[in-house]
This record gives structure tokens, C-alpha cells and sequence, in this order.
């Protein structure tokens, strides 16, 4: 039989497994090696790569629904004032600051303030 290429996942939206506490719309990343099937997520580091948005709060070894994909508008809390078309990072507790030295994770697609609900386009 050929070797097939087959998506792992297939859809924008995914479920994972919380390592950790997680709130929800904020940024999650791979924190583990995938747990019966299920990513396995916790709060995104400041300034990495992420695995999506959590999409509801979730405690230590609850299941998380993850939005994701590019180009994508979801609300993530701004963890600093954001100006509209400003490109964002992770900043502290997974939340939407503006780019600094970190990876460009999306641009905000309005202005926001520290706290808010942020509309940010995903790369």
C-alpha cells in the first residue's frame, strides 16, 4: 500500500487537553506530547508560536475547544492598549499585546484597551 498523506486535523477548530489552567480567549500552545488522540495545551508562553485560542476557561486535565486558523477574527484579551492593524504577540497569561520581539501571532483589526475583548485577525 503507498504511503498517504493524511490531515491529523483536519478543521480550523480542535479539541485539546488543558495541562494547565487556561482562560478562555487567550493564546494556548503545545505544552506535551498528544494525550489519547487530544493536542495537549496550556497557556502560551510571551513572545512564542501558538496552537490557537481557547475558546472557554478550562482546569487542569479538562478538555479545551481551540479556534485557529489564518486569517481568521477572534476575540483575544488585549493584555495592552492595541491600535487597529497593529501586528500582535503573546504577552503575560496568553493575552494580545503589540508586537515586539516576539512572533507575530495576528494583527488587531480595531483599537482595543488593556483588558478588553480584542478583535485580532490570526496569521
Amino acid at each position: 500500500m503507498p504511503d498517504l498523506s493524511i490531515d491529523v486535523y483536519d478543521g480550523r477548530d480542535v479539541t485539546a487537553r488543558a495541562s494547565a489552567a487556561i482562560a478562555a480567549s487567550t493564546f494556548v500552545a503545545i505544552s506535551g506530547a498528544r494525550s489519547a488522540g487530544l493536542l495537549t495545551v496550556a497557556t502560551a508562553t510571551a513572545g512564542g508560536r501558538t496552537a490557537g485560542v481557547a475558546k472557554y476557561d478550562a482546569a487542569s486535565g479538562e478538555l479545551v475547544g481551540l479556534a485557529r486558523g489564518n486569517a481568521r477574527i477572534l476575540r483575544i484579551v488585549a493584555g495592552a492598549n492595541l491600535t487597529a492593524g497593529a501586528e500582535v504577540e503573546v504577552g503575560t497569561a496568553g493575552k494580545a499585546i503589540p508586537k515586539a520581539s516576539g512572533v507575530a501571532v495576528g494583527y488587531a483589526v480595531d483599537t482595543a484597551t488593556t483588558g478588553a475583548l480584542a478583535a485580532i485577525s490570526l496569521y
